[in-house]
């Protein structure tokens, strides 16, 4: 049983990584199209013309001091977060140590890269297994910690979108043709979709005592539970106005992390950081595909974004690729293997 969990679990992240890798590769077909197009009009010899050496080669001019201060945001970034988690859990009645916290959600971010979205319930489970907290009470902080994420990114996209909107809105209406929708089509899938949902609700309602004692809608209900007492714990704190720095503080950072990598690479280290909000906004959008990193639309997303402000589509993926093979891949590979070997010999003696 346990070789067939592990094979299927096997097979999942392959999976995921697969779906990852087929889409970065066809953004790469796309691009490499597109630069040969490039070549062509600027006279390079098709020798010459090799999208592929192009990136090394951008990799070989990077400034990795710029790098390292990335880096550095990251890591603040995270022992903000962990700070913030903490004040999640005191209520609760536990006091977990910082450096369990911190590396757990590094732990996590790894588990992400092979399996999308299963990073928070590791994380939870980690902590809940070396902290001796409910696994169910653990998740719920979590979910409460991402629910503020979400809200955080909202609110982050709505003033970027406010702040450029003239700049976007101008791009749209060059490169996009508004004339083209189908309003047919548009209603067939609306109604499709309605029907969808209606029939799923009737289904649920019809069958809810079922649903509602059944194991799986046990665990359910468990989970809320949990999630309740989370979002309580939020009125509990001891110091709401420092959970909203440390919110504040976590996403100053992760914009940091894209705006310091424009110095990092010449052809976008002139960008101003208005730049910055909107790549770090279409690049968090990328990070949400289940894929890991966010892998292929990560690097699509942000050569749109930058193609916006002017920058040359292969200058743009070059610049994708660095940040996110570097901070994305590289990053959370290194934490994660820290938090793996470092994890179980800090918490040896409460065992």
């Amino acid at each position: 049983m346990q070789i067939q969990r592990a094979l299927i679990n096997i097979l999942k992240a392959i999976l995921f990584v697969g779906f990852g890798v087929a889409i970065l590769y066809l953004l790469f077909r796309s691009q490499n199209a597109d630069y040969q197009l490039y070549c062509e009009e600027q006279g390079i010899a098709p020798s010459d013309c090799n999208l592929f050496q192009k990136i090394i080669g951008d990799f070989k001019t990077v400034n990795y001091f710029w790098i390292g201060l990335v880096l550095l945001a990251f890591t603040i970034s995270n022992i903000s977060r962990a700070a913030r988690w903490n004040m999640l859990l005191r209520p609760l009645g536990y006091q977990p140590k910082f450096i369990n916290s911190f590396l757990t959600i590094m732990l996590g971010y790894f588990a992400n890269l092979g399996f999308p979205r299963v990073g928070e319930v590791v994380r939870a489970g980690s902590l809940a297994r070396y902290e001796n907290i409910p696994a169910e009470k653990a998740i719920g902080t979590v979910v409460v910690d991402r629910i503020v994420d979400m809200m955080s990114l909202l609110i982050v996209i709505g003033l970027a979108f406010l702040l450029e909107f003239n700049t976007l809105w101008g791009y749209i209406r060059e490169n996009v043709n508004l004339g083209d929708t189908d309003s047919i089509l548009t209603n067939r899938y609306l109604w499709l979709l309605m029907t969808i949902g209606l029939s799923g609700l009737t289904i649920l309602l019809y069958f809810r005592t079922q649903i509602i004692t059944s194991k799986f809608g046990q665990k359910i209900i468990n989970l809320l539970k949990g999630f309740l007492e989370g979002i309580r714990t939020i009125s509990q704190l001891e110091r709401p106005w420092l959970f909203v720095l440390h919110s504040i503080n976590i996403w100053v950072m992760y914009y940091l992390m894209t705006y310091l990598a424009f110095f990092s690479f010449a052809p976008t280290a002139h960008l101003t950081p208005l730049v910055g909000l909107m790549v770090f906004v279409f690049g968090s959008l990328g990070i949400v595909v289940p894929a890991p990193g966010g892998m292929g639309a990560y690097q699509g997303l942000v050569t749109v974004a930058l193609g916006i402000y002017g920058v040359e589509q292969s200058d743009g993926f070059s610049f994708a690729n660095i940040v996110f093979f570097s901070i994305q891949i590289g990053c959370n590979v290194f934490f994660g293997l820290i938090a793996l070997i470092v994890l179980p010999l800090i918490n040896k003696g409460d065992k």
